[in-house]
C-alpha cells in the first residue's frame, strides 16, 4: 500500500532540513504549464515505465498530479517495481493551492 502525503505536510518536508524526496510530477506538458513546484522532475503517467531510469530507488518519491489520481496510479506502479519510499500527494496540485499556496493557479 502507498503512503499519503497531504499538502501540508509535503510542505512541511520541503522546508525542513531532512533531505528533500524526489518529486514526481506526472501530469501532461499542459498541466505544467498552468502550474508546478519547484524541483520537479516531469514524466507524463503514460511515459513512466520506459523512464524508471530518471528516478534513484533509494531516494524518497512523491508522486504528484492534478487530483491525486493519476499519481495513485504510478505510486502504485512504482511500489509494485521496487521502490520501497513513494508517497502520493493526496489531493494532488489541486490540494497544493488550496492548503498551502494559495497564490498557485488552479484548473
Amino acid at each position: 500500500m502507498v503512503r499519503q502525503v497531504t499538502a501540508r505536510a509535503l510542505n512541511a518536508l520541503l522546508r525542513s532540513d531532512a533531505p528533500a524526496p524526489q518529486l514526481l510530477d506526472v501530469r501532461e506538458h499542459w498541466e505544467l504549464d498552468i502550474c508546478r513546484l519547484d524541483g520537479i522532475t516531469h514524466i507524463p503517467m503514460r511515459q513512466v515505465p520506459g523512464a524508471l531510469d530518471r528516478l534513484d530507488e533509494e531516494r524518497p518519491v512523491v508522486v504528484i498530479c492534478h487530483h491525486g489520481i493519476r499519481s495513485q496510479q504510478v505510486a502504485l506502479y512504482l511500489d509494485h517495481r521496487g521502490f520501497r519510499q513513494v508517497l502520493n500527494l493526496q489531493g494532488g496540485m489541486d490540494a497544493w493551492a488550496h492548503e498551502v499556496d494559495p497564490a498557485t493557479q488552479t484548473y
